[in-house]
């Protein structure tokens, strides 16, 4: 099946921005991957900012629904800590660029952008999770951890890496190859330390 014009400049588009991050691409960059003129770009695409957002939604729809099927599942917490912690990594392995424009997002637009995130038919909800730690912890199972740092604790260790990766590439001097193979090892080096910091 013939990709459309439309497809090839989100898949250009997704490349570009996984290589160079946000802020370092530009659009003359993914017109030329996707094969056209800027002039066509601007016409699907005004500016790089709806570009991006297009390429968010997309992504963002994938993590809602690979994370609540972990949120959801009947599986043991321990399991549904490195199920969900894999799932996050996968993502942001895959679309590096994410964590960083949401902050950008959430800096320019404020409420705005979480009513939006909020309004969509998928979007998170770590509530199963919530409810199955406190589960835990009555059980004795578990030691007494207030269940949104523990979410918290998660989401910021898989995406502050993402957020930060200029400044500690530039500090521990290694390519975006080794970094992300770093990334890639750091999925487990999350789960060892989230399971070490509840377990009784």
């Amino acid at each position: 099946m013939e990709v459309s014009t439309e497809e090839k400049i989100l898949n250009a588009a997704k490349e570009v921005f996984t290589q160079k991050g946000f802020a370092a691409t530009r659009m003359q960059e993914i017109a030329d991957v996707a094969g056209i003129n800027k002039g066509l770009l601007h016409y699907y695409f005004r500016n790089k900012n709806k570009l991006f957002r297009a390429v968010f939604d997309e992504a963002f729809s994938q993590f809602a629904l690979r994370v609540n099927e972990v949120f959801a599942a009947d599986m043991p917490l321990f399991e549904k800590i490195e199920a969900f912690v894999s799932q996050y990594m996968d993502i942001l392995i895959a679309n590096p660029a994410l964590p960083s424009f949401v902050i950008n997002e959430l800096n320019q637009k404020g409420d705005a952008f979480v009513q939006d995130l909020m309004n969509r038919k998928n979007k998170p909800n770590p509530l199963p999770l919530i409810g199955q730690v406190q589960m835990e912890i009555q059980a004795g199972r578990i030691r007494a951890v207030n269940p949104f740092h523990l979410v918290l604790n998660m989401l910021s260790m898989c995406a502050f890496p993402f957020i930060a990766r200029p400044l500690f590439q530039a500090i521990a001097q290694v390519d975006d190859e080794t970094y992300l193979k770093l990334m890639e090892s750091r999925k487990q080096e999350i789960i060892d330390f989230i399971h070490s910091a509840i377990r009784v």
